[in-house]
C-alpha cells in the first residue's frame, strides 16, 4: 500500500472517530437542553384557576356561591368573575375531510380529527387532542391584571349554516358590562382543511393600559406520534414561518429550544412529519411571534411548542382580526393552492443541494401526480417513475458507457506509460494527457453524465420521504412505503445499523456491489482505496438507508437492477470495442490544433516537470 493511501485510510479513521465524539458531545449537550426546556415548559405550563376550586365548593354547596366565594371571585377575575366558573360543553363543527370539536372552556378547539387518514396503530389521525393544546387571547381583568381566555368559560352560541354550505359557531367571553366582551367566531367550509377563526373584541380598549397597540395570543401545541418511527417524525417536527417579504425559514423542535421572531410574519406553522397546523394572518400581519420548544422523554410525544402571537390592535371600540387555520396534511398540491408559499415547508431540497427543489416541482412531482391519476398501486407507480427517470437520462448514461468503453480500450497503452514512467506523476501527467488528447478521448466523459444524474439521485432522496401519497401504502413485503420495511425487528440496537433489517436496504446494497464488480475494470487496481473505496461506501451507508422510507430504497434497487441490466446489453450488444478502437487509433493520426488553455496547461506541466528534473 503506497503513502496516499496510508494517508487516505488514516483520514477515514480521524473522521470516524470525529463523528463518534461529535455524536456523544450532541447527547450530552441534549440532556442539559432538555434540563432548561422542561424549565420553560413549567413557565409556559397552563395554570390550573383558582375558579376550578371554587367551583368545587360551590357544586358541595348545591352550586350556590356565597358572599365570601363570591368576592373572591371578583378579587381574582375581576370583569370576568362571572365566567369563572362553569360546566364544560362541546360543539362540533364538521365536514367530509375534518372533524373539530370545540369547548366553551376557552372557545377554542378541543379535539381535531382528520377523517381520511389514521394513525399508525390504525386508530384515529387526532391532530389535536388534550388540555395540553391551547389557543387563548390575554384579557384584562383589570388594568393591571391580566387572564388567559382558555381559563375562562365562553357562552357558545348556536351552530350555523350559512350559505354554500359553511358551519359556523360563535363563542362569546361576557364582562360585568353588556357593552365589553370577546368572541371567537369560527366557520368552516365543506371539503377544507381550513377553519376561518376572528377574534371579535367590543369595548375592551377601555380596560387596556393605553399605550398598548397589541393583542396576545397564547398558542400551545402538541404533537403527538402519528408514525411508525418517532425518531424520524422528530427530526421532521419544525416551526416554519413567512416573514413580511416571503422570506421563509424554519428551526427543527430537537435543534432549537427557543427562537424570537422579531418580524411582521404572513403565517406560523408546527410542521409534523406529515401533517402541520398552521396559523395565517388573512389581511393584517402578525407583528412578532415568541416561540419556546420542548422535546419530552415520552414515547408517545413527539414535540411541544409554547408561541406567543402578537397581534396588532388599533384600539377600536369594535375590533375584528381573522384568522385562517389550516389543520391538514403536507400535501404540495394543497397547500400550494394558498398562493402564500405554504408548501414551502415540504422538504423537497435543503442545504447544499436546495436547488434539486426545482427538478422535484417541474419534474417529478407533475409525473408522480399523473401517474397516481389512473394508478393506484405506488407500488407500480414508483416503478413507472423509476423507468421515466431512466429513460430522461438515457443519452447521459450512454455517453457514461461510451467513455468508460474508450477508456477501457486505453487502459493497456496507460499501463505501459506507468510503468515507464514509475513515481514520476508529473511526466506520467503530461504523457497521459497527450494520449487522451491524440486519442479523442475525454478522461471526465465518464464522469460528467454521472454528475449531471446527481440532482435526480438527491431529489429522490428528497422526494419520497416527503410523500403523503406513500403513507401507509402497502407494497410486495412493505406495508408502509414512507417508511423502513423491517422483515425482522431485532431485540438490540446494533450500533450505526439498527434494531431492524430492511430487505429493500439490503438488496440495495446488494446490487451496489455487483454494480461495483462489474465496473471494476474502469477503476485504478494499482491503489487500494480506489480499488476497494466502490465496495466500502455501500457497505458504510447500509445503516443510513436502513431507517429510511421503503420508497427510496426500493427506487435505488430498481435504478441499480436497470443499471446492470442496461450495462450489459450496451456493453455487449450496442457498444463494438474494436470499433472504437480503431477510430482511436484513426484518430491518432489526424493532426491536432492546440487550444491556448491546452498550451499553457502543457506549458505549466513542462516547467514542473523541468524543475523536478533540476531539483533530482
Amino acid at each position: 500500500m503506497d503513502r496516499n493511501s496510508v494517508i487516505g485510510f488514516l483520514l477515514l479513521g480521524v473522521l470516524l472517530v470525529g463523528y463518534i465524539f461529535f455524536n456523544q458531545k450532541q447527547q450530552a449537550g441534549a440532556a442539559r437542553e432538555k434540563a432548561r426546556q422542561d424549565s420553560i415548559a413549567e413557565l409556559n405550563k397552563p395554570k390550573t384557576p383558582l375558579a376550578d376550586t371554587v367551583s368545587l365548593a360551590a357544586a358541595a354547596a348545591g352550586g350556590q356561591l356565597d358572599s365570601a366565594h363570591q368576592a373572591l371571585l371578583s378579587g381574582e377575575f375581576g370583569v370576568f368573575a362571572a365566567a369563572a366558573t362553569g360546566n364544560v360543553q362541546n360543539t362540533v363543527l364538521e365536514n367530509d375531510v375534518v372533524k373539530i370539536t370545540f369547548s366553551n372552556k376557552g372557545g377554542q378547539p378541543a379535539n381535531v380529527q382528520l377523517k381520511d387518514y389514521k394513525a399508525y396503530d390504525g386508530g384515529p389521525l387526532m391532530l389535536t387532542q388534550g388540555s395540553f393544546n391551547r389557543l387563548s387571547v390575554e384579557v384584562p381583568a383589570s388594568i393591571t391584571k391580566m387572564l388567559n381566555s382558555a381559563d375562562l368559560f365562553f357562552t357558545a352560541g348556536q351552530t350555523q349554516e350559512l350559505a354554500g354550505g359553511v358551519k359556523s359557531i360563535a363563542y362569546r367571553l361576557n364582562t360585568n358590562n353588556p357593552a365589553s366582551y370577546l368572541e371567537f367566531i369560527y366557520s368552516l367550509k365543506p371539503g377544507s382543511y381550513v377553519v376561518d377563526y376572528t377574534i371579535h373584541a367590543v369595548g375592551m380598549q377601555n380596560l387596556l393600559p393605553g399605550n398598548q397597540n397589541y393583542l396576545s395570543l397564547q398558542w400551545n401545541s402538541q404533537e403527538d406520534k402519528q408514525e411508525h418511527d418517532i425518531e424520524n417524525e422528530r427530526l421532521n417536527n419544525q416551526v416554519h414561518y413567512m416573514l413580511e417579504h416571503d422570506k421563509h425559514d424554519y428551526f427543527t423542535l430537537n435543534r432549537t429550544s427557543h427562537e424570537k421572531l422579531e418580524n411582521k410574519l404572513k403565517w406560523v406553522s408546527v410542521k409534523q412529519q406529515f401533517f402541520n397546523t398552521t396559523l395565517i394572518a388573512k389581511n393584517e400581519l402578525f407583528n412578532n411571534v415568541d416561540v419556546n420548544t420542548k422535546v419530552p422523554v415520552s414515547p408517545n410525544i413527539v414535540g411541544q411548542t409554547f408561541s406567543t402571537i402578537q397581534i396588532p390592535y388599533s384600539r377600536a371600540n369594535d375590533f375584528s382580526f381573522p384568522i385562517e387555520i389550516y389543520y391538514g396534511p403536507n400535501h404540495y398540491k394543497t397547500l400550494k393552492s394558498f398562493d402564500i408559499g405554504l408548501q414551502k415547508i415540504i422538504p423537497l431540497g435543503t442545504g447544499i443541494f436546495a436547488f434539486v427543489k426545482y427538478v422535484n416541482i417541474f419534474i417529478i412531482i407533475p409525473v408522480f401526480n399523473f401517474l397516481s391519476g389512473f394508478i393506484h398501486n405506488y407500488g407500480v407507480i414508483i416503478i413507472l417513475l423509476t423507468l421515466f427517470i431512466r429513460l430522461l437520462i438515457a443519452p447521459f448514461t450512454y455517453q457514461s458507457y461510451v467513455s468508460q468503453a474508450k477508456m477501457k480500450v486505453l487502459k493497456p497503452e496507460i499501463d505501459e506509460l506507468k510503468a515507464k514512467f514509475g513515481d514520476d506523476q508529473q511526466g506520467f501527467g503530461v504523457e497521459q494527457m497527450k494520449l487522451f488528447k491524440s486519442a479523442g478521448v475525454n478522461p471526465l466523459g465518464g464522469c460528467l453524465p454521472a454528475l449531471l444524474q446527481l440532482p435526480i439521485l438527491v431529489a429522490m432522496y428528497s422526494f419520497f420521504p416527503s410523500s403523503i401519497e406513500l403513507r401507509q401504502e402497502s407494497f410486495l413485503w412493505a406495508k408502509d412505503l414512507s417508511t423502513y420495511d423491517s422483515i425482522l425487528n431485532l431485540p438490540f440496537n446494533v450500533p450505526f445499523y439498527g434494531n431492524h433489517i430492511s430487505l429493500f436496504t439490503i438488496l440495495m446494497t446488494i446490487t451496489s456491489l455487483i454494480l461495483a464488480f462489474y465496473n471494476r475494470g474502469m477503476t485504478d487496481q494499482s491503489n487500494p482505496v480506489m480499488k476497494y473505496m466502490p465496495y466500502v461506501m455501500p457497505v458504510m451507508l447500509l445503516g443510513i438507508f436502513n431507517r429510511l422510507a421503503a420508497a427510496l430504497t426500493f427506487y435505488y434497487f430498481l435504478s441499480n437492477v436497470i443499471s446492470i441490466l442496461l450495462q450489459f446489453v450496451i456493453q455487449k450488444f450496442i457498444i463494438n470495442h474494436d470499433k472504437i478502437h480503431a477510430q482511436i487509433q484513426e484518430n491518432k493520426k489526424k493532426p491536432k490544433s492546440k487550444s491556448k488553455w491546452q498550451e499553457k496547461l502543457e506549458e505549466v506541466q513542462k516547467r514542473q516537470q523541468d524543475m523536478q528534473q533540476k531539483k533530482k
